[in-house]
């Protein structure tokens, strides 16, 4: 057999850290009673509040969480995708947004930082400035090959607009593609679903998107919508805007028939467009 079930988890995190896992976990717990082997859960996971408490608390918070993935990981014997976590950047003042996988055993099998930062004024009223307290990702993102079901690409949210990442993943041999994220509500009810339908499509990859939802504190607000989408873009699983998760199979094999059946990635041209 080559299929496995896949978990995108969607949950509305807040400021309660504790609280926060709590919630995590039994939405894990669920995932792997359903069957789930690969469960991801979203951006800002383990609290979504203030920036400067996030900046505060980061250097603590980002040992609790990775204690927790270790924990839930070697618990429910899976493999799992902490979608986004402060890790302190060295300088005092600013974070990494941190993506990070780990197998069955809890060991960390790979980690990403988030590149591309969300900058942007919104016209529903809504300021956001990552930068101002969060640094850029410097490394490549990783493919993660897991025995036993597939080559995985690592991301975090905003990333999904730069397409050009993702087929460096696809090129290096991704056919799932993590896409944990905390899309606003102004944007995700236009963007989120054509962009993650996109990034499969034209990669032939399983796009597996775990999503934050609903009301998290003044007027942030996320899309929810948590997905898994097949290598063809059609939706397997959409969690809607409760609290819960996005399960389908996956299957390489249906990635690599994909792939003979529209080989797009043969044909890209790397140089001919570039400086």
């Amino acid at each position: 057999m080559t299929d496995f079930l896949v978990a995108a988890l969607q949950i509305t995190s807040t400021s309660n850290v504790e609280a926060n896992f709590t919630v995590a976990e039994e939405q894990i717990e669920l995932a792997t009673r359903r069957g789930a082997e690969l469960i991801g859960l979203p951006e800002n996971f383990a609290f979504l509040g203030d920036d400067e408490e996030k900046l505060k608390i980061s250097s603590d918070l980002s040992i609790k969480c990775s204690n927790f993935l270790k924990t839930m990981a070697q618990r429910y014997q899976v493999v799992l995708l902490g979608g986004g976590f402060p890790v302190p950047a060295g300088d005092g003042t600013h974070i990494f947004n941190r993506s990070s996988l780990l197998g069955k055993d809890g060991q960390v099998l790979g980690e990403y930082d988030k590149i591309h930062l969300f900058d942007v004024d919104l016209p529903d009223g809504n300021l956001y400035k990552e930068s101002s307290t969060i640094l850029s990702g410097s490394e490549k993102p990783p493919i993660i090959d897991i025995p036993g079901l597939c080559k995985i690409g690592l991301s975090i949210c905003y990333d999904v607009r730069f397409p050009e990442l993702y087929r460096y993943l696809s090129s290096e041999g991704a056919e799932l593609l993590m896409i944990p994220a905390a899309f606003t509500a102004f944007t995700g009810k236009d963007h989120w679903q054509i962009l993650l339908q996109a990034r499969a499509i034209e990669n032939t990859a399983y796009v597996v998107a775990p999503a934050q939802t609903g009301n998290h504190y003044g007027r942030r607000q996320s899309h929810g919508h948590a997905m898994v989408i097949d290598p063809w873009g059609t939706v397997l699983s959409d969690a809607g805007k409760s609290q819960g998760a996005a399960i389908a199979p996956a299957d390489r094999n249906c990635v690599n028939k994909i792939r003979q059946q529209m080989p797009s990635l043969k044909h890209t041209k790397p140089n001919l467009f570039s400086n």
